[in-house]
């Protein structure tokens, strides 16, 4: 498999490296961009000039709210579906089934992050426009590389982190460049080094500055690539979730509260998430959902109804959420990336977790301003620039109409 991929990669950038003939798109395109990490006050540090300029050019929000978990894989579901993890099923980075009794989803588990059946109970808005006509090419997006409710994308690939943001873009150029037949009408393009860097060094450090750069500069690229190909393209920018400084001085440990054996952890971090087993199960719980000074647990039914998050049957029955730069472990599982750099999986509510939304192209209004919107709104916006019926989403199409002509 990884050979394949390194042979198409190199295929799609031998083909952007002459000069492209310009075409003339039959129809507008529309390209979602996902930066994985990035916070919305990124883009006022003067790092990104491309991203600047689509801000200034069309829309931008003063921030967009992410749903809880603030983690990658939900918050990437939500952006497609228009729903909450509590209800696209999508509820973590790492989570099991009840219905799938032995396996675990995780990041690392390639076979089981790319089972469908895993995200099969929601619908993103690629299979939605494929169903109804149009063409669809995803970019390492979450949840791609899997046939979800049978469908895939017309083309994709698995993802392969080594790839560098320009060659992402250069592939994505590729596709672009093919007959107006073959060509992609909704494409999306997915970059992870502003999170890994983030993760690594904090959201303040040289390494994450460094990110940035590298990411404006690949969507530099992208930009130049659509005016040589006389591409008109509505894009929008999106972040997932935004990052904040933890400490090895801010850790909760969970067996100083309950017994360790009484406590079957699915998640840790940022937020925890949790059952009590055994004989100790009723006492362990009571322990849990008593007050703490940098933690709160709640039973899932007990969670905000802003979070919508309670009633999925993946989610444990103890979800408990850190105070901002407080991580919660076991002993036996302390993760070394919560002590040091940065981490996110907090409050949706807090600016350290707010997610970058901009829009540029043909359809957004020059310097359009929006207040703080929900990351569920990007999906009827979506489905409104590709002219397609969307599913049942928990969006509001109201809260970014004000970009639009």
């Amino acid at each position: 498999m990884r050979l394949a991929f390194l042979i198409v990669a190199a295929l799609a950038l031998a083909g952007c490296a002459s000069a492209p003939t310009p075409v003339a798109a039959p129809e507008r395109t529309v390209i979602l961009i996902g930066i994985d990490g990035f916070r919305a006050d990124y883009l006022d540090r003067g790092l990104t000039p491309i991203l600047q300029a689509w801000a200034d050019g069309g829309a931008r929000a003063e921030a967009m709210r992410p749903a809880f978990p603030t983690v990658t894989f939900p918050n990437h579901y939500t952006l497609v579906t228009g729903l909450k993890p509590g209800s696209h099923g999508v509820v973590g980075n790492t989570m099991t089934d009840p219905t799938l009794p032995g396996r675990t989803f995780t990041l690392g588990n390639r076979a089981e992050a790319t089972d469908a059946v895993w995200w099969s109970d929601a619908e993103p808005i690629w299979v939605t426009a494929k169903r109804q006509g149009v063409r669809v090419a995803t970019m390492f997006w979450p949840g791609s590389e899997s046939p979800i409710r049978g469908v895939r994308p017309d083309y994709w690939l698995p993802f392969e982190q080594s790839v560098p943001s320009v060659a992402r873009v250069n592939i994505l150029l590729g596709w672009l460049s093919l007959p107006d037949a073959e060509r992609p009408r909704f494409a999306t393009l997915y970059f992870d080094v502003v999170d890994t860097a983030g993760h690594r060094g904090g959201p303040d450090s040289e390494q994450l500055a460094n990110a940035l750069r590298e990411v404006d500069a690949a969507l530099a690229k992208l930009d130049a690539g659509l005016k040589a190909r006389n591409i008109e393209a509505d894009i929008v920018v999106v972040s997932d979730h935004g990052m904040a400084q933890m400490s090895p001085d801010r850790v909760i440990l969970l067996d100083d509260i309950a017994p360790r054996e009484a406590l079957e952890v699915t998640v840790s971090g940022p937020y925890a998430a949790l059952a009590t087993i055994g004989p100790d199960a009723e006492t362990a719980e009571q322990k849990l959902l008593a007050p703490h000074p940098h933690m709160s647990c709640k039973r899932k039914a007990d969670l905000p109804a802003s979070y919508d998050y309670g009633r999925h049957r993946r989610i444990p029955p103890i979800v408990c959420q850190a105070q901002e730069g407080w991580a919660i472990a076991t002993r036996d599982k302390l993760n070394p990336a919560y002590l040091t750099g940065g981490a996110h999986g907090f409050d949706p509510d807090l600016a350290s977790m707010a997610a970058l939304f901009l829009a540029t192209g043909p359809s957004f209004r020059p310097s359009a301003r929006l207040p703080v919107i929900d990351n569920v709104d990007v999906y009827p916006l979506l489905a409104r620039l590709l002219g397609v019926q969307p599913e049942a989403n928990q969006g509001d199409p109201e809260a970014t109409a004000a970009a639009l002509h």
